[in-house]
């Protein structure tokens, strides 16, 4: 059972993603789809085309016909599910469900599924209840791999170039890292159509990751792009494993998500923007101030695209690059279709660090993480709250308490998260203040009282 996580199956080829399971993940999954078709595509692991056929033959053997994407970026996966297919009959059809096969940003020996049905994200108690009924299943599930083919990659293109065309020949120097990932499946093509001055790094796939961990929010990561960009380029951007996640990057700034909200939303009329609980407050107070709504909410990628489509917002942001545009986009996560409306806010005239240095200085943290035990964390969490009702004497007053992802507390100059991951055996923490010394008094305070929530559940 622990393949089944909160936003996706994920775990180790051959070890915890065998025959028998994945075939009947497949199967399962295709019972629960009403329509005739489903989409799968893949990212660039070794063993990605193995979990394809795998996948392919449960579905076949639930009565679902499959259509081959191959490799792709997870965004364009999501894309097929919004737009009329043309197979090679000439039949044209729409999917019900996709599948993208990936680990993400996990280590090579990983990998996963991200499951879309009826435009929708397949997760939380969907993805944990499938794994019991798997559990329980006996059906012998026989190979299958039959498909049909369509070329997802080049009706993306297309998409994006169109909706672009206005950035043709844009005066820019633009460097990219597509760290050995699917994003070199697209980028180059797009950036050449468009005629823009691009130098792209580790472009080629290659599932082994021979340059560094495709992970753009761990700056050991980020060290190759930085070098390159200082030496011949205006502006940066570097992509996770499956590339809904970037990296933005200047010569002086490493632009993280909730501050790339900020600039997106500055051209747009009062927006309705959907920050996770790890955003800066900065983001939350400046959408507002500038007349826009802004909403705290859970963190998660599924999270996020189910709010946006309970609001309508217009964006939603996740610190570590995930952006999901609404406005004049399908409110998924897409690192590549980010890339072309952060150069658009710099073909309109905008100066990027001027806008970062603009808004209010704060002092924060980067995530902070705290091992602890599956089993233990959201006891962790459960008693924390419950320490927090009657904290220390010496303890930061408190202004005010957000339970909507573990606990955001709000103190007079700033603020502090705990939050239990829902992805690995940690608590995730983060700090931000008006002062140094502020923060650093919230995280001690913080710090310490999750120690003695600890000793409260042992």
């Amino acid at each position: 059972m622990s393949i089944y996580r909160e936003y996706d199956i994920r775990g180790v080829f051959e070890k915890e993603l065998n025959e028998e399971t994945v075939k009947k993940i497949g199967y399962t999954l295709g019972l629960k789809v009403e329509g005739e078709y489903v989409v799968i595509g893949y990212d660039a692991r070794t063993h990605s085309p193995k979990l394809f056929e795998l996948l392919c033959s449960g579905f076949k053997h639930a009565g679902k016909k499959v259509i081959n994407i191959q490799m792709v970026p997870t965004p364009v996966n999501y894309f097929c599910n919004y737009r009329e297919m043309i197979l090679e009959n000439a039949k044209v059809v729409t999917s019900s469900a996709s599948v993208m096969i990936t680990g993400s940003h996990n280590p090579p020996e990983y990998n996963g599924f991200k499951i879309t049905i009826d435009k929708a994200p397949f997760f939380g108690e969907d993805i944990y209840a499938l794994g019991r009924e798997i559990e329980s299943l006996v059906e012998i599930i026989p190979d299958n791999n039959s498909y049909d083919e369509f070329d997802a990659i080049s009706e993306y293109m297309d998409y994006i170039v169109e909706e672009f065309e206005h950035l043709k020949g844009m005066d820019l120097d633009i460097v990219y890292d597509c760290g050995n990932v699917v994003a070199g499946t697209v980028l180059p093509t797009i950036f050449d159509r468009l005629e823009l001055r691009a130098k792209g790094i580790f472009v080629n796939p290659d599932g082994s990751f021979p340059n560094h961990h495709p992970d753009p929010s761990e700056e050991e990561n980020l060290e190759d792009i930085k070098l390159l960009l200082n030496r011949q380029g205006d502006l940066a951007f570097a992509y996770d494993g499956d590339a809904d996640r970037i990296a933005v990057l200047t010569k002086k700034h490493n632009i993280k998500g909730d501050i790339m909200a900020l600039l997106f939303s500055k051209q747009m009329a009062k927006p309705t923007v959907i920050g996770e609980v790890k955003c800066s407050q900065v983001m939350y107070d400046t959408i507002r101030e500038r007349g826009g709504k802004a909403i705290m909410y859970k963190t998660g990628h599924s999270n996020l695209k189910v709010k946006i489509r309970e609001t309508n917002a217009d964006l939603a942001a996740e610190v570590s690059g995930h952006i999901f545009f609404n406005d004049r986009y399908f409110g998924y996560d897409d690192a590549i279709y980010t890339t072309f409306r952060m150069l658009e806010l710099i073909h309109r005239g905008m100066d990027v660090d001027a806008e970062v240095e603009a808004l209010p200085p704060v002092f924060s943290t980067e995530e902070i993480k705290i091992k602890t035990t599956e089993k233990e964390k959201f006891k962790i969490i459960d008693a924390l709250k419950v320490k927090l009702e009657t904290p220390p004497v010496d303890f930061p007053n408190i202004k005010e308490i957000i339970d909507v992802d573990g606990v955001r507390v709000i103190f007079e100059n700033g603020w502090g998260l705990v939050r239990a991951s829902n992805t690995t055996p940690v608590l995730v923490t983060r700090f931000e203040s008006e002062s140094l010394d502020d923060a650093k008094l919230y995280e001690k305070a913080l710090n310490s009282l999750i120690e003695s929530a600890k000793e409260l559940i042992s």
